[in-house]
């Protein structure tokens, strides 16, 4: 009986030593286990540096982002420029400031109206726009012509198929255009003209003037009188 109780306390002791030994070999590996994040711990440390070279980066990207708004701002400017530009292109399209010729206003213009009939059938007047102005002005194209009658009535008169010339006038130059017709040599003509009314070309402003002395009749109708355009006299 002796000798089994002592069997069984040695056999407790050695299960007590073996438990102790897997016990010592857990710490240890929790030991390890815990180890390992405190091993791991400097990799933040690490990191910062990693982290202030973000920020490093992050600040030369605001650095490039400030300096992008100032290149922005310069565009800015340019765009501005360019704009002020295109501005002052319209005002020279209006041939104000960049050399090209203004058209000549009416105010400017002495103008007159003579017979220049060539021969008895072929009716012609002359109307003559002299510049009284002090700068050189364009009277190219198509003066704007009515002929008014004795009835009162106002009859505009096509245009001749002729292309228009330039005609530049400085100061003193005169410029002419034609209206032709033929002439009524029957006595029954039923158009009696009393007056020209013309506007000079690319004008609004009209001027009257007096049907010339000695031009024959209009045969037909106004519509069948035709003015052409503008040219100068030298």
């Amino acid at each position: 009986m002796k000798l089994t109780r002592i069997a069984a306390i040695a056999a407790l002791g050695v299960a007590a030593t073996f438990s102790l030994t897997a016990c010592n070999g857990d710490d240890s590996s929790n030991g390890q286990a815990a180890g390992s994040p405190s091993a791991a711990a400097p990799a933040p440390v690490t990191a910062d540096p990693g982290s202030s070279d973000s920020s490093g980066s992050s600040a030369s990207s605001n650095g490039g982002a400030k300096s992008s708004g100032g290149g922005g701002s310069t565009s800015g400017s340019g765009k501005s420029g360019g704009a002020k530009g295109s501005a002052n292109g319209a005002v020279n399209g209006t041939g104000q400031g960049d050399g090209k010729t203004k058209f000549c206003k009416t105010a400017d213009l002495a103008i007159d109206a003579q017979n220049a009939a060539p021969d008895k059938t072929s009716g012609r007047v002359n109307i003559t726009m002299i510049n009284r102005g002090s700068t050189t002005c364009s009277a190219t194209g198509f003066a704007g012509v009515d002929i008014k009658d004795a009835d009162h009535t106002s009859n505009p008169i096509p245009r001749g198929q002729a292309q228009p010339r330039i005609t530049t006038l400085k100061p003193g130059d005169a410029a002419v255009f034609d209206i032709a017709y033929t002439i009524d040599s029957s006595g029954k003509s039923l158009s009696h003209p009393t007056n020209i009314l013309v506007t000079p070309p690319n004008e609004t402003h009209t001027i009257t003037l007096n049907w010339p002395s000695g031009a024959g009749s209009v045969k037909g109708s106004y519509g069948d009188v035709q003015v052409y355009p503008t040219h100068n006299t030298n």
